[in-house]
């Protein structure tokens, strides 16, 4: 055996062993975004969950307020519309949104509703009856723990969404990303006006007075 034939093949090995390293590194980085991927979908599935979880709750909760006299029923027809507009948002449950404006849309709808279900309770306690009401209480109990579990899936939700995209962005699972259609997917925002609380009118037929400005007697 010459030494050109020698050389040809050690050429050879060494190309083979780069085509298996690389191969090696494809396969680990396109395995990692799919188990990525599948994190992010099955947090997905779990924040729809806990949100229908709140939905299956509300019309028990409209039919029990309703029979407190004199409830006031523009507040129950607001609970009404907005878990209507919930309904028609329509996202896979299975599969997390890449698209960040049905996501924003998703979430505005449920803000809607988490609103209405606040102003609900708040006025609820004008009524001695509704807070002597057993059916009421146990389910304003299911709904403030709905409310703290939606507030913490969306939170898993947002950090699973963190990895995936970090790991989306970067070198070089980024080139695999966009050799097999490995998008970014959205975050959940923060509501605007979240860290004030809403205001509170019990006259009802009549607008709340504005706030003083800072300093006013």
């Amino acid at each position: 055996m010459n030494k050109f034939a020698i050389g040809c093949g050690g050429v050879v090995l060494i190309l083979v062993f780069i085509l298996v390293v690389a191969g090696l590194a494809l396969m680990g980085n396109y395995n990692r975004l799919v188990r990525l991927q599948q994190s992010v979908d099955a947090q997905w599935a779990q924040v729809q969950n806990v949100y229908q979880r709140r939905a299956d709750l509300i019309p028990n909760l409209v039919n029990t307020v309703a029979g407190a006299a004199n409830f006031e029923k523009s507040t129950l027809v607001e609970i009404t519309n907005a878990r209507a507009s919930v309904g028609r948002v329509r996202l896979d449950p299975n599969k997390a949104p890449t698209d960040a404006a049905q996501l924003q849309q998703f979430q505005e709808a449920q803000g809607q509703l988490s609103n209405a279900l606040s102003r609900l309770l708040v006025v609820s306690e004008r009524y001695p009856e509704l807070r002597a009401n057993q059916n009421f209480l146990g389910l304003q109990a299911q709904l403030e723990g709905s409310e703290n579990r939606i507030a913490v899936e969306r939170g898993k939700f947002n950090d699973v969404v963190q990895s995936y995209n970090t790991t989306v962005r970067s070198f070089p699972a980024n080139l695999i990303a966009g050799m097999f259609g490995f998008a970014p997917r959205p975050f959940f925002n923060a509501q605007p006006g979240a860290e004030r609380p809403p205001a509170v009118n019990f006259n009802f037929g009549t607008p709340a007075p504005a706030a003083s400005p800072a300093g006013s007697p």
